[in-house]
Protein backbone atom coordinates (compact mmCIF):
# COMPACT_ATOMS: atom_id res chain seq x y z
CA UNK A 1 0.00 0.00 0.00
CA UNK A 2 1.44 3.36 -1.03
CA UNK A 3 1.81 6.27 1.33
CA UNK A 4 -1.04 8.22 -0.29
CA UNK A 5 -3.38 5.21 -0.34
CA UNK A 6 -2.71 4.48 3.31
CA UNK A 7 -3.89 7.95 4.23
CA UNK A 8 -7.27 7.64 2.56
CA UNK A 9 -10.36 6.68 4.56
CA UNK A 10 -10.27 3.00 5.32
CA UNK A 11 -6.48 2.76 5.00
CA UNK A 12 -4.13 1.86 7.77
CA UNK A 13 -3.63 5.51 8.57
CA UNK A 14 -7.06 6.68 7.43
CA UNK A 15 -8.10 10.25 8.15
CA UNK A 16 -11.17 11.15 10.11
CA UNK A 17 -14.17 12.58 8.25
CA UNK A 18 -13.32 16.02 9.60
CA UNK A 19 -9.75 15.77 8.31
CA UNK A 20 -10.93 14.49 4.94
CA UNK A 21 -12.94 17.68 4.46
CA UNK A 22 -9.76 19.75 4.69
CA UNK A 23 -8.87 20.90 1.12
CA UNK A 24 -5.28 19.79 1.47
CA UNK A 25 -5.64 17.49 4.44
CA UNK A 26 -4.49 14.41 2.57
CA UNK A 27 -1.47 16.22 1.19
CA UNK A 28 -0.35 17.53 4.57
CA UNK A 29 -0.78 14.14 6.19
CA UNK A 30 1.03 12.40 3.35
CA UNK A 31 3.91 14.81 3.37
CA UNK A 32 4.18 14.64 7.15
CA UNK A 33 4.45 10.88 6.87
CA UNK A 34 7.23 11.26 4.32
CA UNK A 35 9.73 12.31 6.97
CA UNK A 36 9.02 9.03 8.80
CA UNK A 37 9.11 6.84 5.71
CA UNK A 38 12.17 5.33 4.08
CA UNK A 39 11.74 7.23 0.81
CA UNK A 40 14.66 9.53 1.46
CA UNK A 41 16.81 6.63 2.60
CA UNK A 42 16.08 4.73 -0.60
CA UNK A 43 17.29 7.56 -2.82
CA UNK A 44 20.93 7.28 -3.86
CA UNK A 45 22.00 10.89 -3.68
CA UNK A 46 25.27 10.28 -5.47
CA UNK A 47 23.99 7.70 -7.89
CA UNK A 48 22.54 8.54 -11.29
CA UNK A 49 19.22 6.88 -11.95
CA UNK A 50 19.38 3.36 -13.38
CA UNK A 51 16.01 3.77 -14.99
CA UNK A 52 15.92 6.55 -17.58
CA UNK A 53 14.00 6.14 -20.80
CA UNK A 54 16.60 8.03 -22.76
CA UNK A 55 20.03 9.61 -22.28
CA UNK A 56 20.81 12.56 -24.48
CA UNK A 57 24.19 12.38 -26.15
CA UNK A 58 25.97 15.20 -27.87
CA UNK A 59 24.46 14.09 -31.15
CA UNK A 60 20.98 13.85 -29.65
CA UNK A 61 18.46 11.20 -30.71
CA UNK A 62 15.31 10.72 -32.70
CA UNK A 63 12.65 8.19 -31.75
CA UNK A 64 9.01 7.34 -31.99
CA UNK A 65 6.89 8.02 -28.93
CA UNK A 66 6.56 5.36 -26.28
CA UNK A 67 3.68 2.92 -26.52
CA UNK A 68 1.14 4.11 -24.00
CA UNK A 69 -1.04 1.98 -21.78
CA UNK A 70 -4.54 1.33 -23.15
CA UNK A 71 -6.81 4.14 -21.95
CA UNK A 72 -10.25 2.50 -22.02
CA UNK A 73 -13.01 4.91 -23.03
CA UNK A 74 -15.59 5.38 -20.30
CA UNK A 75 -18.11 7.93 -19.14
CA UNK A 76 -20.49 10.01 -21.23
CA UNK A 77 -18.80 12.12 -23.84
CA UNK A 78 -21.49 14.83 -23.78
CA UNK A 79 -21.50 15.22 -19.98
CA UNK A 80 -19.60 17.98 -18.19
CA UNK A 81 -16.86 16.58 -15.97
CA UNK A 82 -16.46 17.32 -12.26
CA UNK A 83 -14.92 20.68 -11.44
CA UNK A 84 -13.16 21.90 -8.29
CA UNK A 85 -15.09 24.69 -6.59
CA UNK A 86 -13.58 28.13 -6.20
CA UNK A 87 -11.90 29.02 -2.92
CA UNK A 88 -13.94 31.30 -0.61
CA UNK A 89 -13.56 35.04 -1.18
CA UNK A 90 -12.74 36.68 2.10
CA UNK A 91 -12.12 40.14 0.70
CA UNK A 92 -9.03 40.42 2.90
CA UNK A 93 -5.69 41.09 1.23
CA UNK A 94 -3.68 38.53 3.16
CA UNK A 95 -1.35 36.22 1.27
CA UNK A 96 0.06 34.52 4.36
CA UNK A 97 -0.08 30.73 3.88
CA UNK A 98 -2.45 28.88 6.17
CA UNK A 99 -1.08 26.57 8.83
CA UNK A 100 -1.70 23.52 6.64
CA UNK A 101 -0.15 25.21 3.62
CA UNK A 102 2.92 26.11 5.65
CA UNK A 103 3.27 22.49 6.78
CA UNK A 104 3.07 21.49 3.13
CA UNK A 105 5.80 23.99 2.24
CA UNK A 106 8.06 22.82 5.07
CA UNK A 107 7.93 19.14 4.08
CA UNK A 108 8.26 19.77 0.33
CA UNK A 109 11.20 22.08 1.04
CA UNK A 110 12.86 19.26 2.97
CA UNK A 111 12.20 16.94 0.03
CA UNK A 112 13.77 19.48 -2.32
CA UNK A 113 16.85 19.92 -0.14
CA UNK A 114 17.41 16.26 0.70
CA UNK A 115 16.45 14.62 -2.61
CA UNK A 116 16.34 17.07 -5.52
CA UNK A 117 19.36 19.25 -4.86
CA UNK A 118 21.94 16.45 -4.35
CA UNK A 119 20.78 14.79 -7.59
CA UNK A 120 20.59 18.02 -9.61
CA UNK A 121 24.12 18.25 -11.00
CA UNK A 122 24.16 14.73 -12.47
CA UNK A 123 20.59 15.12 -13.75
CA UNK A 124 21.55 18.37 -15.47
CA UNK A 125 24.50 16.65 -17.13
CA UNK A 126 22.44 13.64 -18.24
CA UNK A 127 19.43 15.74 -19.31
CA UNK A 128 17.15 13.30 -17.49
CA UNK A 129 15.55 13.05 -14.06
CA UNK A 130 16.57 10.04 -11.92
CA UNK A 131 13.80 7.50 -11.41
CA UNK A 132 14.27 7.69 -7.64
CA UNK A 133 13.61 11.43 -7.60
CA UNK A 134 10.46 11.03 -9.71
CA UNK A 135 9.30 8.21 -7.44
CA UNK A 136 9.72 10.42 -4.38
CA UNK A 137 7.47 13.03 -5.99
CA UNK A 138 4.84 10.40 -6.73
CA UNK A 139 5.05 9.11 -3.18
CA UNK A 140 3.97 12.45 -1.75
CA UNK A 141 1.07 12.76 -4.21
CA UNK A 142 2.25 15.51 -6.56
CA UNK A 143 0.09 14.28 -9.51
CA UNK A 144 -3.17 14.60 -7.54
CA UNK A 145 -2.63 17.86 -5.66
CA UNK A 146 -4.79 19.79 -8.14
CA UNK A 147 -7.65 17.27 -8.37
CA UNK A 148 -10.89 17.39 -6.35
CA UNK A 149 -11.76 14.50 -4.06
CA UNK A 150 -14.57 13.24 -6.27
CA UNK A 151 -12.02 12.62 -9.03
CA UNK A 152 -9.62 10.80 -6.71
CA UNK A 153 -7.63 13.87 -5.71
CA UNK A 154 -7.21 15.55 -2.35
CA UNK A 155 -8.89 18.97 -2.55
CA UNK A 156 -12.42 20.26 -2.30
CA UNK A 157 -11.64 23.61 -3.89
CA UNK A 158 -9.21 25.03 -6.41
CA UNK A 159 -5.68 24.74 -5.08
CA UNK A 160 -3.76 27.28 -7.16
CA UNK A 161 -2.17 28.76 -4.04
CA UNK A 162 -1.05 25.35 -2.76
CA UNK A 163 0.22 24.54 -6.25
CA UNK A 164 2.27 27.75 -6.36
CA UNK A 165 3.73 27.04 -2.92
CA UNK A 166 4.68 23.49 -3.92
CA UNK A 167 6.30 24.63 -7.18
CA UNK A 168 8.25 27.32 -5.34
CA UNK A 169 9.43 24.89 -2.67
CA UNK A 170 10.51 22.25 -5.20
CA UNK A 171 12.41 24.80 -7.28
CA UNK A 172 14.54 25.66 -4.25
CA UNK A 173 16.07 22.23 -4.81
CA UNK A 174 16.32 22.35 -8.61
CA UNK A 175 14.08 23.87 -11.26
CA UNK A 176 14.69 21.14 -13.85
CA UNK A 177 13.82 18.31 -11.48
CA UNK A 178 10.83 20.29 -10.20
CA UNK A 179 9.49 20.63 -13.75
CA UNK A 180 10.01 16.92 -14.42
CA UNK A 181 8.18 16.03 -11.19
CA UNK A 182 5.28 18.44 -11.76
CA UNK A 183 4.61 17.67 -15.45
CA UNK A 184 2.29 14.62 -14.98
CA UNK A 185 0.27 16.46 -12.33
CA UNK A 186 -0.11 19.40 -14.69
CA UNK A 187 -1.89 17.19 -17.22
CA UNK A 188 -4.05 15.69 -14.46
CA UNK A 189 -4.94 19.18 -13.24
CA UNK A 190 -5.89 20.20 -16.78
CA UNK A 191 -8.22 17.21 -17.02
CA UNK A 192 -9.76 18.16 -13.69
CA UNK A 193 -10.30 21.77 -14.74
CA UNK A 194 -11.61 21.28 -18.27
CA UNK A 195 -12.13 17.59 -19.03
CA UNK A 196 -15.50 16.09 -19.91
CA UNK A 197 -16.89 13.21 -17.87
CA UNK A 198 -15.66 10.74 -20.47
CA UNK A 199 -12.18 12.27 -20.59
CA UNK A 200 -11.88 12.30 -16.81
CA UNK A 201 -13.07 8.72 -16.36
CA UNK A 202 -10.84 7.54 -19.19
CA UNK A 203 -7.54 9.13 -18.19
CA UNK A 204 -7.61 10.21 -14.54
CA UNK A 205 -7.72 6.71 -12.97
CA UNK A 206 -4.19 6.14 -14.28
CA UNK A 207 -3.06 9.16 -12.21
CA UNK A 208 -5.16 8.62 -9.10
CA UNK A 209 -5.34 4.82 -8.86
CA UNK A 210 -2.57 3.24 -10.97
CA UNK A 211 -2.65 -0.52 -11.36
CA UNK A 212 -0.52 -2.64 -9.07
CA UNK A 213 1.97 -3.37 -11.88
CA UNK A 214 2.06 0.22 -13.20
CA UNK A 215 2.96 3.67 -12.03
CA UNK A 216 1.57 7.11 -12.73
CA UNK A 217 2.08 7.79 -16.45
CA UNK A 218 4.48 10.43 -17.65
CA UNK A 219 2.44 13.14 -19.35
CA UNK A 220 3.30 16.42 -20.99
CA UNK A 221 1.69 19.78 -21.73
CA UNK A 222 2.88 20.83 -25.21
CA UNK A 223 2.17 24.49 -25.98
CA UNK A 224 5.51 25.95 -27.10
CA UNK A 225 6.76 25.98 -30.69
CA UNK A 226 10.25 26.48 -32.19
CA UNK A 227 9.45 29.58 -34.22
CA UNK A 228 10.75 33.13 -34.15
CA UNK A 229 8.55 35.57 -32.18
CA UNK A 230 6.28 32.70 -31.14
CA UNK A 231 2.94 33.85 -29.72
CA UNK A 232 1.42 31.11 -27.54
CA UNK A 233 -2.09 32.38 -28.27
CA UNK A 234 -1.67 31.84 -32.02
CA UNK A 235 -0.12 28.39 -32.43
CA UNK A 236 1.12 27.33 -35.87
CA UNK A 237 0.15 23.71 -35.16
CA UNK A 238 -3.17 23.01 -36.86
CA UNK A 239 -6.12 20.74 -36.12
CA UNK A 240 -8.21 20.09 -39.25
CA UNK A 241 -11.66 18.57 -39.11
CA UNK A 242 -12.30 15.40 -41.11
CA UNK A 243 -15.24 13.07 -41.38
CA UNK A 244 -13.78 10.88 -38.63
CA UNK A 245 -12.37 13.49 -36.25
CA UNK A 246 -9.33 15.77 -36.31
CA UNK A 247 -5.93 15.64 -37.98
CA UNK A 248 -3.03 17.46 -36.30
CA UNK A 249 0.11 18.77 -37.99
CA UNK A 250 2.91 20.84 -36.48
CA UNK A 251 5.94 20.89 -34.22
CA UNK A 252 5.90 21.52 -30.46
CA UNK A 253 8.95 22.39 -28.39
CA UNK A 254 9.72 22.42 -24.68
CA UNK A 255 7.94 19.10 -24.15
CA UNK A 256 8.94 17.64 -20.77
CA UNK A 257 9.99 13.96 -20.72
CA UNK A 258 8.53 13.60 -24.21
CA UNK A 259 10.19 10.28 -25.03
CA UNK A 260 8.52 8.55 -22.10
CA UNK A 261 5.24 10.47 -22.01
CA UNK A 262 2.10 8.41 -22.53
CA UNK A 263 -0.30 11.31 -22.89
CA UNK A 264 0.12 14.78 -24.41
CA UNK A 265 -2.03 17.89 -24.17
CA UNK A 266 -1.23 19.66 -27.43
CA UNK A 267 -2.04 23.25 -28.29
CA UNK A 268 -3.35 23.72 -31.84
CA UNK A 269 -5.52 26.03 -33.92
CA UNK A 270 -9.00 24.71 -34.75
CA UNK A 271 -11.45 26.73 -36.83
CA UNK A 272 -9.51 29.93 -36.17
CA UNK A 273 -9.28 29.50 -32.37
CA UNK A 274 -6.57 27.92 -30.20
CA UNK A 275 -7.62 24.71 -28.45
CA UNK A 276 -6.15 21.92 -26.32
CA UNK A 277 -6.17 18.40 -27.78
CA UNK A 278 -5.54 15.13 -25.95
CA UNK A 279 -3.14 12.89 -27.87
CA UNK A 280 -2.06 9.44 -26.70
CA UNK A 281 1.57 8.58 -27.41
CA UNK A 282 0.60 5.41 -29.27
CA UNK A 283 -1.16 7.47 -31.95
CA UNK A 284 0.60 7.09 -35.34
CA UNK A 285 2.41 10.12 -36.67
CA UNK A 286 4.16 11.24 -33.47
CA UNK A 287 7.93 11.61 -33.32
CA UNK A 288 10.17 12.83 -30.49
CA UNK A 289 13.56 14.50 -30.94
CA UNK A 290 15.91 15.40 -28.11
CA UNK A 291 15.99 19.17 -27.69
CA UNK A 292 18.16 20.08 -24.68
CA UNK A 293 18.60 23.76 -24.01
CA UNK A 294 20.61 26.09 -21.85
CA UNK A 295 18.57 25.48 -18.70
CA UNK A 296 16.07 23.12 -17.03
CA UNK A 297 18.04 20.30 -18.62
CA UNK A 298 17.05 17.79 -15.95
CA UNK A 299 13.47 17.99 -17.22
CA UNK A 300 14.45 16.05 -20.36
CA UNK A 301 13.18 18.67 -22.81
CA UNK A 302 12.22 17.30 -26.24
CA UNK A 303 10.62 18.41 -29.50
CA UNK A 304 7.40 16.72 -30.62
CA UNK A 305 6.58 16.46 -34.33
CA UNK A 306 3.00 15.70 -35.37
CA UNK A 307 2.49 14.47 -38.93
CA UNK A 308 -1.11 13.73 -39.92
CA UNK A 309 -1.94 12.62 -36.39
CA UNK A 310 -5.56 11.48 -36.36
CA UNK A 311 -7.59 11.83 -33.15
CA UNK A 312 -11.33 11.64 -32.48
CA UNK A 313 -13.37 14.84 -32.43
CA UNK A 314 -14.01 14.46 -28.69
CA UNK A 315 -10.28 14.68 -27.98
CA UNK A 316 -10.59 18.46 -27.62
CA UNK A 317 -10.13 19.44 -23.97
CA UNK A 318 -12.48 22.17 -22.77
CA UNK A 319 -14.04 24.92 -24.86
CA UNK A 320 -13.27 25.42 -28.55
CA UNK A 321 -13.57 29.22 -28.52
CA UNK A 322 -10.06 29.81 -27.14
CA UNK A 323 -11.04 30.56 -23.54
CA UNK A 324 -9.80 27.25 -22.15
CA UNK A 325 -6.54 27.58 -24.06
CA UNK A 326 -5.99 31.14 -22.80
CA UNK A 327 -6.60 30.09 -19.20
CA UNK A 328 -4.15 27.21 -19.65
CA UNK A 329 -1.47 29.63 -20.86
CA UNK A 330 -2.06 31.90 -17.86
CA UNK A 331 -1.91 29.03 -15.35
CA UNK A 332 1.26 27.76 -16.99
CA UNK A 333 2.89 31.18 -16.75
CA UNK A 334 1.84 31.33 -13.12
CA UNK A 335 3.62 28.03 -12.49
CA UNK A 336 6.80 29.31 -14.12
CA UNK A 337 6.63 32.41 -11.92
CA UNK A 338 6.47 30.20 -8.83
CA UNK A 339 9.43 28.19 -10.11
CA UNK A 340 11.38 31.42 -10.63
CA UNK A 341 10.65 32.54 -7.07
CA UNK A 342 11.88 29.22 -5.68
CA UNK A 343 15.10 29.24 -7.68
CA UNK A 344 15.68 32.90 -6.84
CA UNK A 345 15.32 32.05 -3.16
CA UNK A 346 17.91 29.30 -3.60
CA UNK A 347 20.32 31.87 -5.04
CA UNK A 348 19.75 34.24 -2.11
CA UNK A 349 20.16 31.47 0.45
CA UNK A 350 23.45 30.42 -1.16
CA UNK A 351 25.13 33.78 -1.71
CA UNK A 352 24.26 35.30 1.69
CA UNK A 353 26.55 33.08 3.80
CA UNK A 354 29.12 32.99 0.99
CA UNK A 355 29.72 36.77 1.00
CA UNK A 356 29.94 36.73 4.79
CA UNK A 357 32.61 34.02 4.79
CA UNK A 358 34.58 34.93 1.68
CA UNK A 359 37.42 37.29 2.60
CA UNK A 360 39.32 39.76 0.46
CA UNK A 361 41.91 42.26 1.72
CA UNK A 362 41.53 40.95 5.25
CA UNK A 363 37.75 41.24 5.66
CA UNK A 364 34.54 39.56 4.43
CA UNK A 365 33.41 40.87 1.06
CA UNK A 366 29.97 41.49 2.60
CA UNK A 367 31.53 44.56 4.24
CA UNK A 368 31.77 46.17 0.81
CA UNK A 369 28.75 48.32 0.03
CA UNK A 370 28.59 47.17 -3.58
CA UNK A 371 28.28 43.55 -2.41
CA UNK A 372 25.85 44.27 0.43
CA UNK A 373 23.60 46.36 -1.82
CA UNK A 374 23.56 43.65 -4.49
CA UNK A 375 22.44 41.01 -1.97
CA UNK A 376 19.82 43.40 -0.58
CA UNK A 377 18.53 44.07 -4.07
CA UNK A 378 18.12 40.34 -4.69
CA UNK A 379 16.01 40.09 -1.53
CA UNK A 380 13.87 43.09 -2.51
CA UNK A 381 13.16 41.91 -6.05
CA UNK A 382 12.53 38.37 -4.84
CA UNK A 383 9.90 39.53 -2.39
CA UNK A 384 8.17 41.54 -5.11
CA UNK A 385 8.16 38.48 -7.39
CA UNK A 386 6.71 36.34 -4.61
CA UNK A 387 3.90 38.75 -3.71
CA UNK A 388 2.78 39.20 -7.31
CA UNK A 389 2.83 35.44 -7.89
CA UNK A 390 0.88 34.68 -4.72
CA UNK A 391 -1.69 37.36 -5.49
CA UNK A 392 -2.27 35.96 -8.98
CA UNK A 393 -2.59 32.44 -7.53
CA UNK A 394 -5.07 33.64 -4.90
CA UNK A 395 -7.28 35.24 -7.57
CA UNK A 396 -7.10 32.11 -9.70
CA UNK A 397 -8.13 29.94 -6.74
CA UNK A 398 -11.09 32.25 -6.03
CA UNK A 399 -12.29 32.02 -9.62
CA UNK A 400 -11.57 35.68 -10.34
CA UNK A 401 -9.99 37.15 -13.44
CA UNK A 402 -6.23 36.98 -12.88
CA UNK A 403 -4.95 37.83 -16.36
CA UNK A 404 -3.58 41.23 -15.29
CA UNK A 405 -1.92 39.84 -12.16
CA UNK A 406 -0.27 36.93 -13.96
CA UNK A 407 0.91 39.25 -16.73
CA UNK A 408 2.60 41.51 -14.20
CA UNK A 409 4.07 38.55 -12.34
CA UNK A 410 5.50 36.98 -15.47
CA UNK A 411 7.08 40.21 -16.67
CA UNK A 412 8.70 40.79 -13.29
CA UNK A 413 9.79 37.19 -12.76
CA UNK A 414 11.26 36.87 -16.26
CA UNK A 415 13.22 40.11 -15.99
CA UNK A 416 14.27 40.09 -12.34
CA UNK A 417 14.73 36.34 -12.21
CA UNK A 418 17.47 36.57 -14.84
CA UNK A 419 19.00 39.49 -12.96
CA UNK A 420 19.03 37.51 -9.72
CA UNK A 421 20.81 34.65 -11.47
CA UNK A 422 23.33 37.04 -13.00
CA UNK A 423 23.96 38.78 -9.67
CA UNK A 424 24.43 35.41 -7.98
CA UNK A 425 27.13 34.48 -10.45
CA UNK A 426 28.72 37.91 -10.05
CA UNK A 427 28.78 37.69 -6.25
CA UNK A 428 30.68 34.41 -6.37
CA UNK A 429 33.28 35.84 -8.72
CA UNK A 430 35.26 33.07 -10.41
CA UNK A 431 33.39 30.47 -8.36
CA UNK A 432 30.15 31.56 -9.96
CA UNK A 433 31.37 30.41 -13.36
CA UNK A 434 32.32 26.85 -12.45
CA UNK A 435 30.09 23.84 -11.89
CA UNK A 436 31.52 23.25 -8.44
CA UNK A 437 28.90 25.72 -7.24
CA UNK A 438 25.22 25.42 -8.28
CA UNK A 439 24.67 29.13 -8.98
CA UNK A 440 25.69 28.86 -12.64
CA UNK A 441 23.02 26.19 -13.12
CA UNK A 442 20.40 28.30 -11.38
CA UNK A 443 21.31 31.22 -13.65
CA UNK A 444 20.75 29.03 -16.72
CA UNK A 445 17.45 27.78 -15.32
CA UNK A 446 16.14 31.26 -14.51
CA UNK A 447 16.59 32.36 -18.11
CA UNK A 448 13.98 29.78 -19.13
CA UNK A 449 11.17 31.61 -17.32
CA UNK A 450 10.75 34.21 -20.06
CA UNK A 451 10.81 31.79 -22.99
CA UNK A 452 9.12 28.56 -21.85
CA UNK A 453 5.42 28.15 -22.53
CA UNK A 454 3.38 25.26 -21.21
CA UNK A 455 5.15 22.24 -19.68
CA UNK A 456 3.63 22.86 -16.21
CA UNK A 457 0.55 24.55 -14.77
CA UNK A 458 -1.06 24.98 -11.37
Amino acid sequence: MSLIQSLRPGGKHGLSSKESRDPIGYAVAALSRLAQSDVLDRVGLRKQAEHTVFTITRAGFKTATTASRPFARSGRGDAVGARPTSAPRTGVFDLTPTEDEQMLVDVVTELAQEVLRPAAAEADEACAAPAEVLAAGLEVGLPILGLPEELGGISEERSAVAGALVAEALARGDMGLAVASLAPGSVATALGLWGSEEQQQTYLPAFTEPAADATVPAAALALGEPSVLFDPLTPATTATRTGEGLVLNGVKSGVVRGAEAELFVVGAELDGSPVLVLVESSTPGLEVVADPGMGVRAAGITRLTLTDVAVPADAVLGATDGTTYAECVRLSRLAWCALAVGTGQAVLDYVTPYVKEREAFGEPIAHRQSVAFMVANIAIELQAMRLLTWKAAARAAAGKDFSREVGLARRLCAEKGMQIGLDGVQLLGGHGYVKEHPVERWYRDLRAVGVMEGAVLI
